[in-house]
Formats: structure tokens, C-alpha cells, sequence
């Protein structure tokens, strides 16, 4: 046959859902509804989950022994160790550093050092007392290379660090140390322990700076000394080989000026004898020029001298006497030739003291110039001696700057060395302590609500996971929307759950119950299926029993004969028959004898209360079902009544596990397909599925039975509910 019967083949294809697909706006990027679906199909279990975590977290709080926290505050200035003024024995640290400084503080305090010093001045290394205190069993054997006081040592520093706690608020130099125990003295004993012993520490470490520099220092000057005694004989061993002279010996340190050798020296006092001797040489022959050009007495040297002012002064007077006495005696008058001798005398000795002055002036000028030609044949002879010399002096002054250099490093660090001797032990703190720790009065931990807290996240924790991994591997149906997800087809129709002790029967006569409603609804979705109706021939299977076929099959059977449909109920079920129970009637004769033809049509044809429904039952269980409905038999007898009904529904047995279903499948022209709600498997009915589209069924859509919307937490399912119109039952 084919796929699809040629009285459906206006219907719509196999995978077009058969309602419309109107979007839920309720639904968001999470379906709040399927997760609380989820919690309330598993609230026991969320519930005992939660319980038993608070049960667990009580228990461990009132079995969990007290813990005494104790907190010591110190203070950490941001400053370096100054040794002396202007110089730093420990690098200076950044301000903008300032928390890479506290960092690195706070790592000194957690040291396994800092560790081992507490235990040292406490005194935790003497016994098992602490370790006992601490609830930690002291090792009964070494381990590793240790011996086993070793051992219990590292015990003893490896609980101090665990229970050590340090904290630094933001923006604030105070440090807290923490330490907590079962003991609240030995808390506060451990916690000032450790302030003091970092201070302790801080300060040894800074007077350990300062020693390794005074022994640094030390070497440094002995070498340096070393090198400024070498350096200083070879120079004086140069300087004596050469024959260099240091005439600067006696200049004062620092002078950078003066000559260096004794050739220098006279070389420059020779020189400066000369530049002297040519001024005087210049100035004296200036006067022997201007002497032997200027007449005797006009010259200013003859006029200055006192003898020859006397001399005039005293000729003048001659002169004028000489004149006054003419005017009354004779020139031959003895007396007048007495005055004139006399004058004539005074000017000879003016004359010949004016000579004896030009004289001397022309004689300073040869002196002069006598002494200038001298010194310059002395300071050209000396110039070449210097030169000499100074080819000898790039050695000399190669070795006086390396003593220079030598004294110069030999004095800075003799000096660097008198400092740091001058202030040894001396050392600045930047750790204070600002409040020691007091043995604590009320224990940090357990503490009852955090830990009844704790625990309550930690049942819902484990009870969500639990949730979301039993709802990601449990693949059962619970909703229309899980039909349509996990099988792919629409939902044509839903069943409610029948409360208990009631009867599907029972319910399917009440005319307005809910069970009749629900059914009453899936008729009218089987009418609009099809443009031309409902399917003529319709077979109705499930995935496995008990999903509630056969009472479909029953209830659209009896449905649509009330509406005046002609109507066929065939039990196709020959393995477990429960139509024929339904109907209350004989089940001697059925389907399984006519396909055997063992009976005839007329023989197996039942007519029913309900006007307008025949039957035919399953008849006596054969032994090889599959094979009759795989034969000829079952198309001859649809092809035989489908003009005397108008429906012919066929109750089919399951699908997983036999092969009657796919091949009845393949006789009728649509097939119905059950799901029981909250107990079929999506991966089996996508199997089963699978198997009647490839016996070319044509699934109609699927019916969710048995639905019952409070065990998934939901009042209703998307809005089907059938109690519009119900009579009120409330009190």
C-alpha cells in the first residue's frame, strides 16, 4: 500500500503539526514553568535533601570544637633605615610603592622564618603540649630526612601557619595578626608572639644591613689602601729613575696650579726674572734717549738732583753780588775778579755733576741691558731642559692621577666607614604595636546560623543538581509540550487522570464529566484532521500496554456513533482482548477466526447497545497473531466494509516489541498514537514512531492520557481543563 491512502491524500503531511503553533508568551530564555514543574514533580526529594544538610550542618556544629580567634594590631610605616644623614644603607622604597611594601610586610609575617622565631621564644618546640592543644597528633616516626624532633618541629611550624591569619584593610597601615586555636590563651599568647617577633626581626634584619656593610667597607678599604701604597711607590720610584724633582709637594691639597718638577720652577721663575729684566732694559734705555737728547740742564734727572740746586742757588747769588759790585768797581777789581772766578767754578761743577748724572743714566741702561741678554740665553738653555722633562712627566703624571685616584676613594670610603662605625647598632623602627591581643571570650567558630545557612545552600545546592541531572536523563512524558519536543508530532488530544476508584466506563457514561469532555474534544480534532474529515479508517496503538488504547478506541467508537456516525469497533489486540469487556459481550467468536477463516463476517459481527457501533471482538487467543494480520485477511475485510461504516476504528496491540501494529498500520489510513502521561519513555516512543513510519503509517497526532497537571506542578495544561459548566461539588 501506500504511505498515504488515496482517501487522505489531502491530508497534511506526517510532520506538520495538526494544531496551530501559536507561541507561548509566557516562556522566556528560561521556561520558569518547566523549572518549577521540575522542583514540584521532586519536591520530597528537594525536601529530604534539605533536611538532611541542615540535620548534618546542627550536627557538625555542636560536635565541631570552639575556635578562640585573637587579633593583634601593628602599625607599618613606609620608611627606610637611615644610617647617616643623606645616605641609606637599605634602598629608600617609592611612595607610589607603597602597596608592593606592605605586600612584601605581610609575606615576612606568614615566613616559615617568622614561624620558627615564634615557636623558638614561646617555647612550643619544648613538648607536645601545643600540638596536643591544636588538636594535631604529634608523629610517632621521622618522615622524609628528618629525625623525629625534626619532625614535630616542622609540626609545630606547620600548624602556626595554618591558623595564622593576616589581614590589611584598604588605604590603612594597620596590619591585623590573627591567630586562632581551641585554647583563647594560647591565642592571644601565639598572636603577640608573632607582633613581637616581626618587630624583633624587622630590626635584627636592618642591624644585619648595617654590620655586612661595615665588613664590606672593611675589605673595601684595605684593598683601596693596598692599591694607593703601590700606586704612591711607583710613582716616587718613576720620579727617581727620571730624575723628576715634585716641586709642588708643599702646595695644599686641591691646588691646581703651580709646577709640578724643580726645572719647571726655575723655568717659570726664570722667565718671570726676564719679562722683568726687559721692562727694566725698556724703561732704562727710554731715559738714555730722552737724557742724550735733552740739553744737560734741561734734563729732569740734573734738575732734581739736590747738589746741583744748591750749586745754582748758590751761583745765582754769586751772579747777583757780581752785578750789584759792577756797578761800582772795575772788572779788574780784585774782588769783582775773585766773584767771577768763583761763578766760573760753580759752573763747572754743575756741569761736571750734570755729566756725571747723563752719565749714569746711559750706565743703568747698559746694566739693563747686559742682565736681559743674559737671562735670555739662561731661559732658552732651560727651555729645552723642560721640554726634555716634560717627555719624562707623561708617566710621572699617568701615575700622580692614579694616586690621586686611589687617595681620593682611599678618603671617601675611610669616610663612609667612620659614619656607619659612628652609628653601628643603630637603627629606626616602622613597626609599632598598637594593640595586643587579649584572650577572646566568645569562640569565631562553629557559629550556628552560618553554618545552618551553609547548609541550606548546600541541600539546595546537591537537590538542584540532583534535579537537573534526574531531568536531564529521565526522557518521560509528562505534557503536550514534551509530546511535541521529545516525539517530534503534535498533540491531538488530552486524557485526565481518572481519580481513584473511579472507572473509565463509568466516567464515559457521565455525559458531562471530564473524561467525556476530554473525548468529546478529541472526536472534534479527529473531524477538522482532515479537509474531508475524519480519517475513514483509523487505528489506534501506543508504545507499550496499559497507556489507556483500548479505552480510546472504545470512547471514539461510542462517541461517534452518538453522533450518528456508522461505526466499527475491531479488537486487533489478539494477544491481551479487553474490548469485548468494554462492550460486555461474548468474545467466542472474533477477528482471530475470521482471518483464520474459521467464520465468516456475519459470524463475528456483534451488535452493541449503542445504536449505530458494531463489534468485532479479538476472539480466542491464536498462537501465531503476527502472522494472521500479516496475511490478506485484515485488507479483505476493510476493503469489504468500508462502505457499510463510516468509521472503522481498529484497537491495535503496543508497538515496541511485536510487529502487529506496523503492518495494521500499513491496512487504515491514519493511525492514533497514545501516550500515557508520566510513564512513557521518549526515546521508546520515538522508536515506536519510527517503526510505523516505516510501515508508511500515517500518524494522525498523539493522545496524552491519564494527565494529571498537580504531579508536574501545574493547575491545568496550557488551558485544558473540562470542568467549564460542572456543577459545583464545593461545601
Amino acid at each position: 500500500m501506500n504511505s498515504v491512502p488515496p482517501s487522505l491524500s489531502r491530508f497534511p503531511d506526517a510532520d506538520t503539526p495538526l494544531l496551530n503553533d501559536v507561541p507561548d508568551e509566557t516562556k522566556g530564555p528560561i521556561d520558569l514553568r518547566a523549572v518549577w514543574s521540575a522542583a514540584y514533580r521532586n519536591r520530597v526529594k528537594l525536601l529530604i535533601t534539605v533536611i538532611v544538610a541542615m540535620l548534618l550542618g546542627l550536627l557538625i556544629t555542636f560536635l565541631s570544637t570552639p575556635i578562640f580567634r585573637a587579633d593583634a594590631l601593628i602599625q607599618i610605616d613606609q620608611q627606610a633605615a637611615q644610617i647617616l644623614a643623606g645616605t641609606d644603607v637599605e634602598p629608600s622604597e617609592s611612595i607610589l610603592d607603597g602597596d608592593r611594601f606592605l605586600q612584601t610586610q605581610i609575606d615576612v609575617i606568614k615566613s616559615r622564618t617568622l614561624a620558627r622565631q615564634v615557636a623558638e621564644s614561646s617555647g612550643l618546640y619544648r613538648n607536645n603540649s601545643f600540638l596536643e592543644k591544636m588538636h594535631v597528633k604529634p608523629a610517632a616516626e621521622p618522615r622524609g630526612s628528618y629525625n623525629l624532633v625534626q619532625t614535630r618541629r616542622e609540626q609545630v611550624v606547620d600548624a602556626l601557619q595554618k591558623n595564622l591569619d593576616v589581614e590589611l584593610p584598604v588605604d590603612s597601615r594597620i596590619v591585623t595578626i590573627s591567630f586562632s586555636s581551641p585554647d583563647r590563651q594560647l591565642s592571644a599568647q601565639v598572636a603577640n608572639s608573632f607582633a613581637d617577633s616581626f618587630i624583633v626581626s624587622n630590626i635584627q634584619r636592618k642591624f644585619n644591613t648595617s654590620a655586612y656593610a661595615r665588613r664590606f667597607l672593611e675589605g673595601q678599604l684595605g684593598q683601596t689602601r693596598q692599591r694607593l701604597e703601590e700606586s704612591e711607590r711607583a710613582q716616587i720610584a718613576y720620579a727617581r729613575s727620571a730624575g723628576l724633582i715634585d716641586a709642588s709637594s708643599g702646595s695644599s691639597e686641591g691646588q691646581s696650579s703651580g709646577p709640578k718638577s724643580l726645572t719647571t720652577a726655575n723655568l717659570i721663575q726664570l722667565n718671570q726674572a726676564y719679562s722683568q729684566a726687559v721692562s727694566n732694559r725698556i724703561m732704562a734705555e727710554q731715559r738714555w734717549r730722552e737724557a742724550s737728547g735733552t740739553a744737560l740742564l734741561n734734563q729732569p734727572e740734573v734738575l732734581s738732583n739736590a747738589a746741583i740746586q744748591v750749586l745754582i742757588q748758590e751761583r745765582a747769588k754769586a751772579q747777583a753780588e757780581y752785578a750789584q759790585n759792577a756797578k761800582r768797581y772795575l772788572s779788574g777789581y780784585p774782588g769783582q775778579t775773585q766773584a767771577a772766578a768763583q761763578i766760573d767754578t760753580l759752573n763747572n761743577q754743575i756741569s761736571r755733576i750734570a755729566s756725571g748724572i747723563r752719565d749714569g743714566v746711559r750706565q743703568q741702561y747698559q746694566i739693563a741691558l747686559s742682565q736681559e741678554k743674559a737671562l735670555e740665553r739662561d731661559l732658552d738653555k732651560l727651555k729645552g731642559t723642560t721640554l726634555t722633562e716634560q717627555g719624562r712627566g707623561v708617566q710621572a703624571n699617568i701615575l700622580r692621577r692614579e694616586v690621586d685616584t686611589n687617595r681620593a676613594l682611599y678618603d671617601a670610603l675611610l669616610q663612609r666607614y667612620k659614619g656607619v662605625s659612628a652609628t653601628a647598632g643603630v637603627s629606626s623602627n616602622n613597626v609599632s604595636i598598637i594593640d595586643r591581643a587579649d584572650p577572646p571570650i566568645v569562640p569565631v567558630s562553629p557559629r550556628l546560623l552560618l553554618n545552618l545557612a551553609l547548609a541550606l545552600f548546600t541541600g539546595l545546592l546537591l537537590g538542584i543538581g540532583y534535579v537537573v541531572l534526574r531531568e536531564h536523563f529521565d526522557d518521560a512524558i509528562r505534557s503536550s509540550e514534551d509530546v511535541e519536543t521529545e516525539l517530534g508530532t503534535s498533540m491531538i488530544g488530552l486524557v485526565p487522570m481518572l481519580a481513584a476508584g473511579q472507572s473509565p466506563n463509568a466516567e464515559l457514561q457521565k455525559v458531562r464529566s471530564e473524561t467525556s469532555e476530554a473525548y468529546y474534544a478529541l472526536r472534534a480534532a479527529l473531524e477538522l484532521a482532515t479537509p474531508t474529515g475524519a480519517p475513514h479508517s483509523l487505528m489506534v496503538t501506543s508504545t507499550g500496554p496499559s497507556e489507556g488504547k483500548s479505552t480510546t478506541s472504545y470512547a471514539l467508537a461510542r462517541g461517534f456513533a452518538q453522533i450518528g456516525r456508522r461505526v466499527i469497533l475491531i479488537d486487533a489486540d489478539m494477544r491481551k482482548p479487553a474490548q469485548h469487556r468494554n462492550l460486555e459481550l461474548p468474545n467466542k467468536f472474533g477477528l482471530a477466526n475470521l482471518l483464520a477463516r474459521q467464520a465468516t463476517l456475519q459470524e463475528v459481527l456483534q451488535h452493541t447497545t449503542t445504536p449505530n457501533l458494531d463489534f468485532i471482538s479479538a476472539g480466542p487467543l491464536p498462537v501465531n497473531p503476527a502472522e494472521l494480520i500479516a496475511g490478506l485477511g485484515l485488507a479483505t475485510l476493510i476493503e469489504q466494509i468500508k462502505d457499510d461504516y463510516d468509521i472503522i476504528l481498529v484497537d491495535a496491540p503496543p508497538v515496541l516489541g511485536l510487529a502487529d501494529a506496523p503492518t495494521l498500520a500499513s491496512h487504515v489510513d491514519a493511525t492514533l498514537f497514545v501516550v500515557q502521561a508520566n510513564h512513557a519513555r521518549g526515546r521508546q516512543a520515538r522508536i515506536a514512531l519510527t517503526r510505523l513510519k516505516a510501515a508508511r503509517a500515517y500518524v494522525v497526532g498523539a493522545l496524552l492520557t491519564k494527565f494529571d497537571a498537580k504531579v508536574i506542578g501545574h493547575s491545568t495544561d496550557y488551558g485544558y481543563s473540562y470542568s467549564y459548566g460542572q456543577p459545583d461539588t464545593r461545601s
